[in-house]
């Protein structure tokens, strides 16, 4: 019970709110006081305090030496762990494949020695493999009396071309060595039959031990995203690795079958097509580097201004040049940010669409340094098909698909999609987390649940100085589900049992409704009063829930049925919950490189830094198959 309630209140600490504007400090005009529009409420009427509670918060604390409050943190990144080798227990197979092969005569002659031989040479091969891969071996081969891959004296025609599909891992995003097999030759000393023999175990169990690793990785990725971050939420997906065996043995044609184990979604081939189109592309392309995080002010020193202007040489216009061509000649390279320099990037980013103000920051980097290279669009289009296979393989027909750093959420429906609109996802600090799940609710004129996050973050200051303060905002306070006012509440106390909500009204935090999918993290999708976030580029602003551009078309989407019918809920004032008719699967996903809806890959900004620790992660796994036993 107590582990229950444990993941209960951490799921409500790390919910979702509101972020209209950056956090102030207490002293100052608060989130909550923009959110109200500096309007004030009439106070509710003051309940009756709850045993052991003063009315006020106790004069004898003096908010000087007070501890100071504490902070509510979110999940956060792992060192990546990759699953470990260990040895195939090869001793274990002696008796039921090599004694029960000699003894049917299923053996091919070159594999009929005394079973003494077989007993010295047996425990002595040596294959690695994952533990559900070594299983699912021991297990194949501890009910089979033939081989998959040998034939007579050498390597049949099945295991040549299992070994052609394993060679072009790379095409389906997957590293070709993980799946490399060391191949007898086709000549040998027939006057030690043994050491043949040895040696075609070794590759049949070998070549087992790749062919199910790479089957499993392909169905359901190299990398468990829940060892990632606590960010990640997913449940891996089954593969059935001793029925796959099994299938091998009876196949006619083991190249289609391991193949028809990759991935069929239109937005897996895309990014398929799109890695095999970048590896084929020579990046001869001139370019400037600029200092990743580089944000450079007018006024400022920075030594990255040389590459700054020489960027701007490079990308801009011939008219543009011209224009400012005795400031370009004249520079020498030096750090300061002058007036004149100001003027020339201004004009740079009014051609290139961006805002002129001066301010050099990631979206001129963007501009400056032409966008990502080759190399490391190929690494995005690799970590987006990685992470592909930890969704369904095909969305459905009908689905709601959220990408955080396109700041973008889809409505598709019968396969096709029907719109795109912008949203606001959570910051750096307060992320949104990837994961997939079913719309069931839109709740009409909601009450916003404040979290323990902004409880404790960001009004435990204020409360602190000054209890009431809720209360003239309107909030509705509770303790043990009784109703409380805020001047009642000892706020220098633990606030684990008190609840805090905002009433339906044209202010509201989630606004006019919000889109439910029941999960552990509390996030949701819902209206803003905050409508100019979506004028911006960069839209990682909320503490965790997903904001949306055209809520009510969403809304009416996923009930199916119209934006004036959701209009008229809305209008009735009274807080209601629509069901969904039909569950529609969301997916609250981040892909750097994702297929748009003509099929064409867009890469945008790894706005959490999560490709860097999925490379982490692709390293570690890559050691750890690499790692001698």
């Amino acid at each position: 019970m107590k582990i229950i309630k444990s993941a209960a209140i951490v799921a409500l600490m790390t919910g979702c709110a509101v972020a209209t504007i950056d956090v102030q400090p207490a002293s100052a005009l608060t989130l909550m006081d923009f959110i109200r529009g500096g309007k004030k409420r009439t106070s509710p009427e003051h309940a009756q305090p709850l045993p052991g509670m003063s009315m006020m918060v106790p004069q004898q604390i003096d908010p000087r030496t007070a501890a100071k409050p504490p902070r509510v943190t979110g999940p956060r990144y792992y060192t990546y762990k990759a699953e470990p080798l260990r040895r195939i227990a090869t001793d274990r197979l002696l008796d039921p494949v090599v004694t029960g092969s000699v003894q049917n005569g299923a053996l091919p002659p070159m594999l009929r020695p005394p079973l003494s031989d077989a007993r010295q040479f047996l425990p002595e091969i040596n294959v690695r493999a994952t533990d559900a891969v070594a299983k699912a071996v021991e297990n194949y081969y501890g009910a089979r009396t033939d081989f998959a891959w040998i034939a007579g004296s050498g390597v049949s025609a099945r295991a040549k071309s299992a070994l052609a599909v394993l060679a072009q891992a790379a095409k389906v995003g997957l590293d070709p060595q993980d799946y490399a097999v060391d191949v007898p030759s086709d000549t040998f000393d027939r006057g030690d039959m043994i050491a043949r023999e040895k040696e075609l175990v070794q590759f049949e169990i070998a070549m087992s031990v790749a062919t199910l690793t790479y089957v499993q990785d392909t169905v359901r990725g190299r990398i468990d995203p829940n060892k990632i971050s606590g960010y990640h939420d997913f449940k891996r997906k089954n593969v059935d690795l001793f029925a796959f065996l099994d299938k091998i043995a009876g196949s006619d044609d083991v190249a289609a079958l391991i193949e028809s184990q990759n991935p069929k979604s239109a937005q897996f081939l895309a990014l398929k097509a799109e890695l095999e189109r970048l590896r084929a592309q020579i990046d001869a392309t001139p370019r400037v580097e600029i200092a990743p995080g580089t944000l450079l002010k007018p006024g400022q020193s920075n030594p990255e201004l040389a590459n700054v202007i020489a960027g701007i040489k490079l990308k801009a216009s011939e008219s543009l040049k011209a224009e400012h061509a005795v400031v370009l000649a004249s520079y020498q390279g030096t750090p300061d940010y002058t007036p004149e320099l100001v003027s020339v990037v201004e004009s740079f980013q009014k051609e290139h669409g961006l805002k002129a103000d001066g301010v050099v920051g990631q979206a001129s980097i963007r501009v400056l340094t032409g966008g990502d290279t080759t190399a490391s669009k190929i690494n995005k289009v690799e970590i987006a098909m990685e992470q592909a296979r930890w969704l369904p393989d095909g969305l459905g027909s009908r689905y709601v698909f959220i990408n955080q750093p396109a700041f973008t959420a889809s409505y598709t429906d019968q396969g096709v999609e029907q719109f795109s609109m912008r949203v606001v996802v959570g910051s750096k600090t307060n992320q949104t987390y990837f994961f997939q799940d079913e719309i069931q609710t839109v709740e009409v004129n909601p009450y916003w649940g404040v979290p323990q996050s902004i409880i404790v973050n960001e009004m435990l200051p204020k409360l602190r100085s000054d209890p009431g303060y809720l209360d003239r905002m309107g909030y509705q306070v509770e303790i043990g589900g009784r109703v409380v006012s805020s001047s009642a509440v000892n706020w220098y106390a633990s606030t684990s049992s008190v609840a805090v909500r905002q009433p339906p009204s044209s202010d509201n935090a989630l606004g006019e409704l919000k889109i439910l999918f029941p999960n552990a993290h509390a996030i949701y999708m819902h209206d803003t009063p905050s409508k100019s976030f979506f004028k911006r580029d960069q839209r990682a602003l909320s503490h965790g829930c997903v904001r949306l551009a055209d809520p009510r078309r969403m809304a009416a989407a996923v009930l199916g049925t119209s934006i004036d019918e959701v209009g008229m809920e809305i209008a009735s004032g009274s807080n209601k919950a629509l069901q969904v008719p039909q569950k529609v699967p969301v997916y609250v996903s981040y892909f750097t490189a994702w297929p748009n809806k003509t099929g064409t890959v867009e890469y945008f900004n790894d706005v959490y830094d999560r490709d860097m620790y999925m490379n982490r992660a692709l390293d570690a796994t890559r050691n750890a198959r690499r790692a001698e036993g």
